[in-house]
């Protein structure tokens, strides 16, 4: 059956297009194409499904594709990674499964024209990392957990990320500085200066504090982001001040 279902929608589905679009993506031909369909509808659509009345946007496929994806690749560096510590095997995940370098490979794989497709709003570059992890959670729904590991492996992280550059790269501005407000005796803290819509999704007005002197801002669609980008400004406002980069 699953077999006629993806000769089905290879050929004769009103979605053919979507499916053999998606099929060098993930390796494989989806059977169930109105998951995948719904991986790219972000929540900003308000589309509703016709029998329960229930949201239809890629929200609950993201979340389950977020631990997923934190789940495999923490197995997969501690494979990969025999000899080293806790730290750096934390430092390392975060810095694969953070929304920059998801909206990244999700901006490689070409992901943004079929959010252009399926959505009536602006595209953020964040969409790019939740379409991405939607679809590991669709992956996951369709072809069980060992066809998702093997799919995050080999189309994700061996296709569009170097490894190794990564270990040498800090780009967690927030934790160099709260490395160097530890290193001076500081205190850091974050404050959410406004929480406002901009084409129906929430955007973060965010400041940072050394101190209790703001010391820069940032907006962005998401909070964390939103920090990361003030932190960066800060460092640079200290770097100014000191004459090198802390």
């Amino acid at each position: 059956m699953t077999l006629i279902k993806r000769y089905y929608n290879f050929f004769l589905s009103p979605n053919r297009d979507l499916a053999k679009r998606l099929r060098p993506i993930l390796g494989f031909m989806p059977s169930n194409m109105g998951l995948f369909q719904q991986a790219f509808f972000h929540k900003s659509n308000n589309h509703t499904t016709t029998t329960k009345g229930q949201r239809y946007n890629n929200e609950r496929l993201e979340y389950l594709g977020d631990a997923l994806l934190s789940t495999i690749v923490a197995e997969y560096l501690f494979k990969k990674y025999p000899s080293s510590d806790e730290g750096f095997l934390t430092k390392m995940r975060a810095k694969i499964v953070k929304r920059k370098t998801l909206n990244y490979i999700g901006d490689e794989m070409g992901l943004d024209m079929l959010l252009l497709e399926y959505n009536n709003t602006k595209l953020s570059k964040s969409m790019l990392g939740n379409a991405l992890e939607a679809l590991v959670g669709a992956v996951y729904l369709e072809r069980g957990y060992d066809s998702t590991k093997r799919f995050v492996i080999n189309k994700i992280l061996r296709s569009y990320l170097d490894i190794h550059e990564m270990e040498q790269n800090d780009d967690n501005f927030k934790s160099q500085l709260l490395e160097w407000c530890q290193k001076n005796g500081k205190d850091v803290t974050y404050e959410v200066l406004d929480r406002f819509k901009v084409d129906k999704r929430d955007r973060f007005k965010v400041a940072v504090l050394v101190d209790g002197d703001r010391l820069a801002e940032a907006e962005d669609y998401n909070k964390k982001s939103a920090e990361q980008s003030a932190s960066e400004l800060a460092l640079q406002r200290i770097a100014d001040v000191n004459g090198n980069m802390p």
